[in-house]
């Protein structure tokens, strides 16, 4: 029986993979924290859980008519952003899949009542959350991605997640979720940009926003996942990037609102441009996920 190994909530902000000495440059001369951060949680958790398979939750690639979920034997290839060419570029990847575990989570989730297509297109996108963080993190484990259904609302994300476990558990692998993507997500104008590249929260887009933020990773550090889900109406007014559903389908897969894992910081909570950045992980309970049959 397969099982989930751990999870995390992790930044891919575009800083993480700009040239050292422009990192300090944008950030007052001192390395943001969301780069090392990154390097612990390969060397403290992932060397340690083994993981056959990594799905990451992308937070960049918006679909509307379902959920998909990548099914190739292996992407590979180089990447340039189209949003910021000028510190993503050339980026090569090289990421085995793990097609029949795809088509198993697109059955799963489909079971629960949310449209879910497994594509292995050879000419489907990738996208930089999933660049980024297979940058820092791939070490030969299968990668899928997982798109967000920008139709989808939270009910719908939160059942994705547990076709997903449900998928896993009828799998002989061992999965690690990582859901990629930011708290609050507004920028600044353009006008005002160069203003706030620091990584101090100080330049966060609102006070409110970082309240908010901050307020999450205080439920999150508590293992109150109940909180987060119950008030994502008022975290709304504060745009989550990518509708929040990289951790509604993360959280979904854990238990959802039954989930009591503590959260642990591998970063320290940023700014970038405006938005909320951080990275936390989960380790899974000694009891297991708290999840309702």
């Amino acid at each position: 029986m397969g099982e989930i190994v751990g999870a995390g909530v992790l930044s891919h902000a575009p800083t993480i993979m700009f040239p050292k000495a422009l990192r300090y440059e944008l950030n007052e001369g001192k390395e943001i924290s969301l780069v090392p951060g990154l390097n612990r949680l390969r060397a403290e958790v992932l060397d340690s859980l083994a993981p056959d398979t990594i799905l990451l939750f992308d937070t960049h690639w918006y679909t509307t008519v379902e959920f998909i979920i990548s099914a190739h034997s292996q992407r590979k290839g180089k990447y340039t952003s189209e949003e910021l060419p000028r510190g993503m570029l050339q980026i090569p990847y090289d990421m085995k899949g793990d097609p029949s575990l795809a088509q198993s989570i697109a059955e799963h989730v489909s079971a629960n009542g949310v449209r879910c297509h497994a594509s292995d297109d050879p000419q489907l996108p990738i996208h930089y959350p999933t660049i980024n963080i297979a940058h820092f993190l791939n070490r030969g484990e299968s990668w899928l991605s997982m798109g967000v259904c920008q139709t989808g609302r939270d009910h719908n994300f939160l059942a994705v997640g547990d076709g997903i476990a449900n998928a896993i558990e009828q799998s002989d692998k061992r999965v690690v979720l990582i859901a990629s993507g930011g708290m609050s997500h507004r920028f600044w104008p353009l006008d005002e940009l160069e203003q706030h590249e620091s990584s101090d929260p100080s330049h966060i887009i609102t006070p409110e926003a970082r309240a908010a933020d901050e307020q999450r990773l205080r439920w999150w550090a508590e293992g109150d996942h109940a909180s987060v889900i119950d008030n994502m109406d008022e975290y709304r007014t504060h745009a989550p990037e990518g509708k929040f559903a990289h951790y509604l389908m993360m959280i979904g897969a854990l238990g959802g609102v039954n989930c009591e894992a503590a959260g642990r910081l591998f970063s320290d909570y940023e700014n970038a441009t405006g938005t909320g950045q951080v990275h936390v992980w989960f380790d899974k309970p000694e009891a297991g996920w708290d999840r309702v049959r």
